[in-house]
């Protein structure tokens, strides 16, 4: 994420000193919610987001056919009720008649086929075209075997009636709704302004319990309540985004009243703040690793990259960053089916530094100048260099450190990946294909160039399978074949949630996916 320089930062505090003056302890509305996100986001369109930044604004902005509750159950959302056939293969979604988007026009069933038919097309480029998948001929339409959109296994029956075809059944189908990628879009806004101009606040139109007030980029975006949401109104009539990526500025923030909620306290902040009133820990289905591009040396050769993940003491890294992380050598995050702490390379410097050699650099010895590289952010910074200065005491290698700007660096990441580099995955949606799919030949998020036939039969015959006692030993021979006898990854560990937000917020909860819903959140001072 973009650094700040010193004169930014000063600006930036003045600006909310200034904005914040008319206010005392008695006089500060109650009717603003405010927070912080730790860079720009990449952008607001859902057919191209594939970052949480985005996602903190865009769940407020919209909404799909199906929502999470608190326990992360399928709750109706934008449709009332769906009906799924006992094969599995064809679902009915019936739309309530009571949504309109933000200026006034009735939602239909036809805004979510035009978003579905944006996303599957190949020239949007979007990662996330593979959600969509397992509906029928998707996956052709969006690699151009057929130009026909017709032919896609999604269609409207009328304007509140939505029907899908699968080409198998998915056992986790009905949780991708609740996922932005699959959320309806206003194909005549985006035709009039076009990319990116339509996303901006004089041009957008949502049908979530916030609007686009205002997006002052690289410092806040601001979300005010939409009178036209279905649903009960948000408490609050404005929720502002700071966009702050210096931790110790977003702190000083805090700690003076001039932001509620920071959503990742700095790792080596945690153990100040973790006996303080405000401090709240929860678990999170997010994984962090690193990545090695298969395609360029050394990492071609799967020795050197069993090696790298095995001379890792993982416990390091979360004793550094003390906020109740779980260190891994698995895949599947803990809280979800399908995790077994048992797989993956486990810490063997001995077996490491054989492979090393067998691989042609005994002792390190040969070993090219390479880059590890990490989007600014500090507890990246601190993991970077624990690593690093492993790889250097255990397999006598040097690796140099490159930083850059959240943006920069995943464009950098979809374009030509370095040969080594961090990044870390959420859940999308509350199921083990969501971790596992990720790496898949077809997937437009495995940015580790790793192809291979008999994973992607694995995680296809896992999608299939409705049976979950039938799923896991599937799922179990694809996390194998991913950490131990591949290793394009490294899984490093499972992330926590460790948070601060003041004592008058109410109605903000914690969920295991990190889903920053705010149209609950009521201020009492």
């Amino acid at each position: 994420m973009k650094k700040y320089s010193w004169i930014a930062v000063i600006l930036l505090i003045v600006g909310l000193m200034l904005y914040a003056k008319p206010w005392s302890k008695k006089s500060l509305p109650s009717n603003e919610f405010r927070f912080v996100i730790v860079s720009e986001p990449p952008t607001l369109d859902w057919s191209l987001a594939t970052d949480n930044v985005s996602a903190d604004i865009i769940f407020n902005l919209m909404e799909g056919l199906v929502q999470y509750d608190a326990n992360l159950n399928v709750q109706p959302a934008l449709a009332e009720k769906w009906d799924i056939s006992k094969d599995g293969l064809h679902y009915t979604f019936y739309l309530r008649k009571d949504v309109t988007w933000s200026d006034g026009k009735p939602l239909t069933a036809q805004d979510f086929v035009d978003g579905w038919q944006r996303l599957l097309d190949p020239k949007t480029a979007s990662e996330y075209a593979y959600f969509l998948f397992d509906v029928k001929n998707a996956q052709d339409y969006n690699s151009k075997k057929i130009s026909d959109f017709n032919q896609v296994g999604v269609h409207a029956k009328d304007d509140h009636t939505l029907v899908i075809d699968l080409w198998h059944p998915a056992s986790y189908f009905l949780t991708l709704h609740a996922f932005w990628a699959t959320f309806p879009l206003r194909k005549d806004i985006v035709e009039k302004f076009g990319a990116p101009q339509w996303t901006e606040p004089q041009n957008i139109v949502t049908c979530g319990p916030f609007k686009l007030k205002a997006w002052e980029h690289d410092y806040k975006v601001v979300l005010e309540a939409n009178p036209l949401y279905y649903g009960p109104k948000p408490k609050v009539q404005l929720a502002t985004a700071y966009i702050i990526n210096e931790d110790s500025t977003a702190l000083s923030l805090y700690e003076t009243g001039k932001v509620d909620l920071i959503r990742r306290i700095p790792p080596l902040l945690i153990a100040k703040y973790k006996n303080h009133p405000d401090h709240k820990n929860g678990p999170f289905l997010r994984g962090y690793y690193y990545g090695m591009n298969v395609l360029k040396k050394p990492f071609s050769d799967v020795r050197v990259r069993k090696a790298f993940s095995m001379a890792i003491d993982r416990t390091q890294l979360t004793t550094l960053l003390g906020g109740n992380q779980i260190p891994t050598t698995s895949w599947i995050p803990k809280g979800m089916q399908g995790y077994e702490p048992e797989i993956g390379l486990k810490f063997d410097l001995d077996k490491a530094k054989l492979l090393l050699a067998q691989a042609g650099y005994p002792n390190g010895a040969g070993f090219p100048q390479i880059k590890m590289a990490y989007d600014t952010r500090d507890d990246n910074k601190v993991i970077a260099e624990s690593l690093q200065q492993q790889w250097k005491q255990n397999l006598n290698i040097e690796l140099t450190i490159e930083n850059q700007e959240w943006k920069v660096y995943i464009k950098q990441l979809q374009t030509d990946a370095p040969p080594l580099w961090r990044l870390g995955w959420g859940a999308d949606f509350p199921d083990p294909d969501n971790f596992l799919n990720l790496f898949t030949s077809y997937s437009g998020n495995n940015l580790t160039r790793w192809k291979n036939k008999s994973y992607d039969a694995l995680i296809e015959a896992g999608a299939k399978e409705l049976d979950i006692s039938k799923r896991l030993p599937i799922y179990h021979k694809a996390q194998k074949l991913l950490t131990e006898e591949e290793a394009p990854i490294i899984p490093l560990f499972i992330d926590a949630q460790n948070v601060l937000i003041k004592p008058y917020i109410h109605g903000y909860a914690l969920n295991a996916m990190s889903i920053n819903i705010l149209k609950n959140v009521e201020i009492h001072k």
